[in-house]
């Protein structure tokens, strides 16, 4: 890897930032969950965007802790919806506080990344806030369509691809595109750059599917099976739920919604996704989208050493196991 100074930059960052001090009541719990930690890829991607058209990582520290703020904003709010108890291992903030001070808290997040995004780049502000703003919304359209799908039982691959598209990819390509366009690249090269990030994304989060069943549980972090558990309709559960051979997707729906044995329903589950070839499937597409996301890197019109952290990123997201 040759990126890990940037996330050191990004820590260094988010450490000083000056959450303005109206209200300790806002700020703590924002300073809180932002000192939990997280894998920072996605302010890095930021800086990394704006280094490879010679730009310096600096100038654009503001834009990436912008994107940084925003993707804490949605894990606090995502935390409410799913009632979840824990965040990397550390209380919630509606659990630590309650649910009225991570809304807030959490709406001001949102707003201090528009006030950090404007930042030093007063002459870009128009095309930044464009793509800042279309990915806020497209993040949410994804978060909802998630929500719905918890309710439905006719959920296609494409709408699932789409989802997680929305939720999660279209935010690495935002963050790309961010200092693509405060370098003053081109159109086409932030396009190609803004998908390379989007592709790594779903990439990233069909192979996150995958491990999630398949994975060593000491290498991937937490209870493989856990999708499974959860009833959750992963690519693995859909491509299997519409195989052509009936009685496979009749067995997997039987399994759906029971918890009395949690040993013998992932068993059983991972058997028909085995059966199903879901596993080879999903990693298959998940490939797919890495040669696309390279190809959009490949496009770029600059020096290839140029592209040589975005290639370690992109690989570093891809062969982990945790």
């Amino acid at each position: 890897m040759n990126f890990e100074h940037h996330i050191l930059s990004v820590e260094k960052a988010l450490s000083t930032w000056e959450i303005p001090q109206d209200s300790k009541n806002l700020a703590e719990p924002i300073r809180y969950l932002l000192s939990i930690g997280g894998k920072r890829i996605r302010p890095v991607l930021t800086l990394l965007g704006h280094e490879l058209f010679e730009g310096k990582a600096e100038s654009v520290l503001s834009q990436a802790l912008a994107v940084e703020v925003f993707h804490n904003f949605t894990l606090m709010h995502d935390d409410i919806m799913d009632n979840a108890p824990l965040r990397r291992g550390k209380q919630t903030v509606h659990e630590k506080w309650n649910i009225n001070a991570a809304v807030l808290s959490g709406d001001g997040m949102m707003i201090q990344s528009y006030d950090l995004l404007l930042k030093n780049q007063e002459d870009k502000f128009v095309e930044l806030f464009r793509c800042f703003n279309q990915t806020a919304w497209e993040v949410c359209v994804g978060q909802q369509m998630d929500m719905d799908f918890e309710k439905r039982e006719d959920v296609s691959l494409d709408e699932y691809l789409e989802m997680i598209r929305l939720k999660t990819a279209v935010l690495l390509g935002c963050a790309l595109k961010l200092g693509a366009i405060a370098a003053h690249a081109s159109a086409v090269d932030q396009e190609h750059l803004r998908l390379f990030g989007e592709h790594v994304g779903l990439s990233f989060q069909l192979r996150d599917d995958y491990l999630d069943a398949y994975g060593d549980p000491e290498k991937f972090g937490k209870q493989v099976g856990g999708d499974i558990l959860s009833d959750k309709k992963t690519y693995l559960y859909l491509h299997t739920a519409n195989h052509e051979d009936e009685s496979i997707p009749a067995e997997l729906k039987a399994l759906h919604g029971t918890n009395d044995n949690a040993h013998a329903k992932i068993t059983s589950t991972l058997h028909l996704f085995s059966k199903a070839k879901a596993d080879e499937v999903t990693l298959a597409k998940s490939e797919a989208y890495y040669t696309s996301a390279l190809n959009h890197l490949n496009a770029i019109a600059v020096p290839e050493e140029k592209k040589m952290a975005l290639r370690n990123l992109a690989a570093y997201l891809l062969e982990r196991e945790s």
